[in-house]
């Protein structure tokens, strides 16, 4: 499967967007998906670069979280911002990995970036919590790149 529009079918990608404003709905911080096809630099890399692109970096709290995916690589990153890091347990991005790889590796894509992301939100609940008068800074749509 390499191509990013058959990676997820449009309903999988509307539950997915469901999981992010379910995520999202009692916290101040923003969650994103993308996906693209390949990446000719290191998945990290290319993963901050990503972060940038989609402005996550100027959230107000510093608290948004990326989910990259390069689908025909079959390699993901999971990337906070300094606010959120800064405060999340130092193995929580690394377990969060773990649960999605789990299901990644036996073909269930939706499932495991749903998992990711509420975990996400949990977190990011915990602490930025909802506060009267916050927006959503960031659509919640999967974005995707070539």
């Amino acid at each position: 499967m390499s191509k990013v529009e058959d990676f997820l079918t449009p309903e999988a990608e509307q539950e997915i967007v469901a999981a992010i404003r379910t995520a999202e709905k009692n916290t101040s911080g923003e969650i994103r998906v993308h996906l693209e096809k390949h990446t000719s630099i290191a998945a990290f890399d290319r993963a901050m670069e990503v972060f940038h692109l989609l402005k996550m970096d100027q959230t107000e709290l510093k608290n948004g979280v990326l989910i990259y995916l390069a689908v025909k690589d079959k390699t993901f990153v999971i990337c906070g911002d300094k606010g959120i890091n800064d405060l999340v347990p130092n193995n929580f991005w690394d377990s969060t990995r773990d649960v999605m790889a789990t299901h990644f590796k036996e073909g269930r894509f939706k499932q495991g970036l749903i998992d990711g992301i509420l975990r996400a939100g949990e977190q990011l609940q915990k602490y930025f919590p909802y506060q009267e008068g916050d927006t959503n800074e960031l659509s919640n749509e999967i974005s995707k790149g070539e």
